[in-house]
C-alpha cells in the first residue's frame, strides 16, 4: 500500500440508504455525520471529491406500485436525489466543509443547473460537488450518473461505497463458498457476469478506461486505504 492516495480526483458514489445508516426513518444524523467525516479525511489527504448519491432511503422507481407510469416514477426518484444531495451539502457545510449542489434539470433556486466548468472550478477549489437529479432522463440509475459525471469533470476513478469489503463471485451473505476478488479487468467481470455498476455504466467505465473501486462503506478506514491502494480494502477493476 502507498503512504498517499493514488487519485487527484474522485466520484463517490453512495446508496440512499447510507443516508439513514439503522433508522427506521429515510435520515439518521449519526449516519450522515459519518459521511461527512469520512470525506473529511479524504479532502485533507489532497484528493478533491465529488459525490452522487441514489434515493433509496425515500423512493425506488425501480419498485414502483401496480400500474405506475416508469417515466414518472424515475422523475420521482431523481427529485428523491436532489433531497438527499441538499441533505448532505447541509451537513458538510455545517462541518465547516464547502459543499454546492449542482442539478442535471433547471431547479434554481433549489439548486444550481449542471454546469461542468463550474463544477470543475469548486472542486480545485476544495469544494465537495455534490450532483443531483440524476442524468435529467429517465431509464437512467445514479450509478450511470456517477460515470458520466465522472467523465465530465475528469475524475480518476469511480468509488462505489457498499456495505461488503469489495466484489465477490456470489452474495457472501447468502453463499459461504463465495469467492473475494483483490483486482479484476473490465473483461473478467464481464465473463464472469458480476453486477458492479448497471450495464450502461460499467461499458462506460470500460470504454474509457475509468477505474471502479467497490469498498466497505461502514469501515471506518477502508475509503483511505482503498485511495491508497490497498486491495484488502477493497476491489479495484480496471
Amino acid at each position: 500500500m502507498n503512504d498517499k492516495c493514488q487519485f487527484r480526483r474522485i466520484l463517490l458514489k453512495l446508496s440512499g440508504e447510507a443516508l439513514k445508516g439503522d433508522s427506521s426513518t429515510p435520515y439518521s444524523e449519526d449516519a450522515i455525520k459519518a459521511i461527512v467525516e469520512r470525506v473529511r479525511i479524504i479532502l485533507a489527504e489532497g484528493v478533491e471529491v465529488a459525490i452522487v448519491v441514489g434515493a433509496g432511503n425515500l423512493w425506488r422507481g425501480a419498485t414502483r406500485g401496480s400500474g405506475m407510469d416508469r417515466v414518472n416514477a424515475d422523475y420521482m426518484g431523481m427529485l428523491g436525489t436532489v433531497m438527499n444531495a441538499l441533505n448532505l451539502k447541509e451537513h458538510f457545510n455545517m462541518a465547516g466543509i464547502p459543499a454546492m449542489v449542482q442539478c442535471s434539470v433547471n431547479m434554481e433556486p433549489i439548486a444550481r443547473k449542471f454546469n461542468r466548468e463550474d463544477a470543475v472550478k469548486a472542486l480545485e477549489s476544495g469544494q465537495v460537488v455534490i450532483f443531483g437529479g440524476g442524468t435529467g432522463s429517465p431509464y437512467f440509475t445514479t450509478d450511470t450518473t456517477s460515470v458520466l459525471r465522472a467523465l465530465e469533470t475528469g475524475c480518476d476513478a469511480v468509488i462505489k461505497a457498499t456495505k461488503v469489503d469489495g466484489v465477490y463471485s456470489a452474495d457472501p451473505k447468502k453463499d459461504p463458498t463465495a469467492v473475494r476478488y483483490a483486482e479484476l479487468s473490465f473483461d473478467q467481470a464481464l465473463a464472469q457476469h458480476l453486477k458492479i455498476l448497471d450495464s450502461t455504466a460499467f461499458t462506460m467505465c470500460r470504454d474509457n478506461d475509468l477505474p471502479i473501486i467497490v469498498f466497505d462503506f461502514n469501515d471506518t478506514d477502508a475509503f483511505r486505504r482503498v485511495l491508497r491502494g490497498d486491495t484488502a480494502a477493497g476491489t479495484i477493476i480496471s
